[in-house]
């Protein structure tokens, strides 16, 4: 049966098509033969106690400067369609945190994916904080004091902001390195959340594995192996993705979280493992379909809309 789609997303005009996964996960619906939507984060309201956006239909190709054609502008109650993705990129702010409030409110006509009640209670860096058995010694602190004792009992060490992504803001600090001050007085300056310090884990050089879970169980990996010189993995900083398959470890870390995931409606994340590390859970936008799909061969996007459907016939 066709569904009625609409996506919360950044802008679908400028989109990477070989790389985005919310015009990957948007294509698949189209040839499932569901009506979409766009809209942007930006036009999402609350009218008189209906949540409403200001949107357009769209028509997607994969052609390169040619991959979208958008309807005219429509206003849209979102109680009148089935399932609603949320997909906007980070910065995880009160901007984001709002339109996951906003969301709440389609609960009983809309399926939201992922759950935005859990998306907003479970932000990357800190639903990994329930598994203390599977991430390195990691201290979250603004305290000075605290960040320079968790640094000089593990010496190498990883600062990075709380809410950060795409790879923005991560500082590797040697031993020898005389800045956790300045940095400190950088990140403070800029906002008043508390920091994330980690111990730096050498098997990054090897990569950055993106395992992709769905409805909370693992579909596959790629490895995202940093650039020359460069500490961070992430794509958006020049890291290299690579085909990967699972480890028993990966798999031993996944049946760890897999339930609570499934639980609390988070249908497509994206963690990392570091060597036998989780070090994220990423459940705002999560990426890498469309790496997966050319390296293992596998339609995650269809795997995506099979666990959505089944949701909406439980």
């Amino acid at each position: 049966m066709a569904l009625r789609v609409a996506f919360q997303m950044d802008p679908i005009e400028t989109v990477d098509i070989d790389a985005d996964s919310s015009f990957r996960l948007a294509l698949e619906a189209q040839s499932l033969g569901h009506d979409i939507y766009y809209y942007t984060p930006d036009m999402l309201a609350v009218e008189e106690g209906r949540v409403t956006a200001k949107g357009r239909k769209m028509t997607l190709r994969r052609e390169r400067g040619n991959h979208v054609d958008l309807g005219s502008m429509e206003h849209l109650d979102l109680h009148g369609f089935d399932v609603i993705w949320l997909r906007q990129d980070p910065p995880f702010d009160m901007g984001y945190v709002t339109t996951t409030h906003l969301l709440d409110l389609l609960a009983g006509d809309a399926l939201v994916v992922n759950d935005p009640f859990w998306v907003r209670n479970y932000p990357e860096k800190l639903l990994m904080l329930q598994f203390p058995d599977l991430i390195p010694p990691t201290t979250i602190a603004r305290d000075l004091d605290t960040l320079k004792a968790f640094r000089a009992k593990h010496g190498d060490v990883i600062v990075k902001p709380l809410y950060g992504n795409g790879g923005a803001g991560v500082f590797r600090l040697t031993p020898d390195d005389r800045n956790i001050a300045s940095l400190h007085e950088m990140f403070t300056g800029i906002n008043r959340e508390p920091l994330i310090i980690q111990k730096f884990l050498p098997d990054v050089s090897n990569g950055d594995k993106r395992v992709i879970l769905v409805d909370g169980d693992p579909i596959g990996a790629i490895n995202r192996v940093p650039a020359e010189g460069e500490t961070r993995s992430n794509m958006h900083v020049g890291g290299r993705p690579e085909p990967v398959a699972l480890t028993d470890r990966d798999i031993e870390i996944c049946k760890a979280i897999g339930p609570l995931l499934r639980e609390k409606g988070q249908v497509f994340v994206g963690i990392d493992v570091i060597g036998d590390y989780l070090t994220e859970i990423n459940v705002t936008s999560p990426t890498g379909i469309q790496e997966l799909e050319r390296f293992d061969g596998v339609n995650v996007a269809g795997a995506i809309w099979d666990a959505i459907q089944r949701r909406l016939d439980a």
